[in-house]
């Protein structure tokens, strides 16, 4: 039987942020299909401490600290030629695994879960390569590079043409090429130099909604008995991120305390940078850090809000909320690629004139606000399993649909 190569810039467990959540799913599924091999990443104590969970799945693995520093890996970038997100993913270690695994295993296929991985698939494989993008991370730097300051903004200007380049070569170089929505497929092949044009094909996000059920679920008590909660979830060290919740607690909470005094701000989510957490106090915004299990502060949220100006792909954060059957106001970019009708399911708004608008009006009018709640759990339920988002990976890695997946030695 065919086996898998499985590489990933990050374990896959836990399964506690969005890239590592999609990951963890594609393994299982991948696991299912035929003996798969892991190569990946930990980016400290805390993931390392989840290798059992890794060796539990894989039919073998290397697990490798990702030690290299950012500022390093910038110089040796620029010496190079390369891009910063190659070079700080470079890794002798897992190289060696992988050349080994390729060596000595019957490996038919190599799935490359995010960019910088792609370096390690080597020019003499010969089966199929299966690149899951997940989004289109040169054009993300290219919005950091229109955002930031001089110098920042050449250095990200750098990393946007060079990764552009790199994402080119290796769509031509793979069997198929996945992004996380039909809109990233079509701007990743708008990108595309002219020539002979890759497979590109959209391969979205699921959720597990037996997990993420409100069924049962308790608030956090720090949401009960205030005054309305709005509730932002997520990665808070992800720039992204930062300033979605920045530009929400100081222009939009302001406008919500006019006319609800008691309204809370919470920002939920590990790693809060320096800038978040400064935000603790302000115009009622509360920040927690690390929370064992978000599903509570989403249960105690009268609002959960996704107010993000930079966003590729589809926002797990909105997936979870709206499985939890909350009510979501979301940016146009954040609700990219969500499965859900305005006004319906979801309520979008753009500025935060428009955020604070719509918060207001979900606020004062509970029936509709718990109506969309609950189709907004209704369409996750029937559109967004995991097992149907992922039928196609079978086809795409050449791999029978419902093998039974025998274990091999590690």
């Amino acid at each position: 039987m065919s086996e898998v190569l499985f590489l990933a810039h990050r374990i896959p467990f836990p399964p506690d942020r969005g890239d590592k959540i999609r990951s963890c799913h594609v393994l299982r599924h991948i696991a299912g299909l035929a003996p798969v091999h892991v190569a990946c990443f930990a980016d400290d104590e805390g993931d390392m401490a989840h290798e059992p969970d890794l060796a539990a799945i894989a039919a073998s693995h290397c697990l490798t600290p990702r030690t290299r520093s950012l500022p390093l890996a910038g110089v040796d970038a620029l010496v190079r030629g390369k891009p910063v997100s190659l070079t700080a993913f470079a890794d002798r270690r897992l190289a060696a695994y992988v050349a080994r695994v390729l060596d000595e295993r019957p490996i038919g296929a190599i799935y490359v879960l995010s960019g910088q991985m792609a370096q390690y698939v080597p020019a003499r494989f010969a089966g199929r390569v299966v690149m899951d993008f997940v989004d289109v991370d040169s054009a993300k730097f290219e919005a950091y590079a229109a955002a930031a300051r001089f110098p920042a903004s050449l250095l990200y200007a750098r990393e946007a043409r060079l990764l552009s380049r790199f994402e080119d070569a290796v769509a031509r170089r793979a069997h198929a090429s996945l992004l996380v929505t039909p809109e990233e497929a079509a701007l990743f092949r708008q990108r595309l130099a002219p020539g002979a044009e890759p497979a590109v094909i959209s391969l979205g996000n699921g959720i597990d909604t037996d997990f993420f059920d409100p069924e049962g679920m308790s608030p956090a008590p720090e949401t009960v008995g205030a005054g309305p909660q709005l509730t932002f979830t997520g990665q808070m060290d992800y720039p992204p991120n930062v300033a979605a919740v920045e530009m929400f607690a100081r222009a939009v909470m302001p406008q919500v305390r006019a006319v609800f005094p008691q309204a809370r701000f919470n920002v939920v989510g590990r790693a809060p940078t320096l800038a978040v957490r400064s935000l603790d106090g302000v115009n009622g915004t509360r920040v927690t850090g690390a929370v064992l299990d978000v599903r509570p502060w989403l249960a105690g949220a009268d609002l959960v809000v996704a107010p993000l100006t930079i966003a590729r792909g589809v926002q797990n954060k909105v997936l979870e909320a709206m499985a939890m059957a909350r009510p979501v106001l979301a940016t146009p970019e954040a609700a990219t690629g969500i499965p859900a009708r305005e006004e319906h399911e979801l309520v979008v708004a753009d500025g935060a004139e428009a955020l604070a608008k719509a918060a207001l009006s979900l606020l004062h009018d509970k029936v509709r606000a718990a109506t969309i709640g609950h189709s907004a759990r209704a369409i996750v339920v029937e559109r967004c399993g995991w097992a149907g988002v992922l039928a196609p990976l079978a086809g795409l890695l050449g791999l029978p649909r419902h093998p039974e997946a025998p274990r091999v030695a590690a």
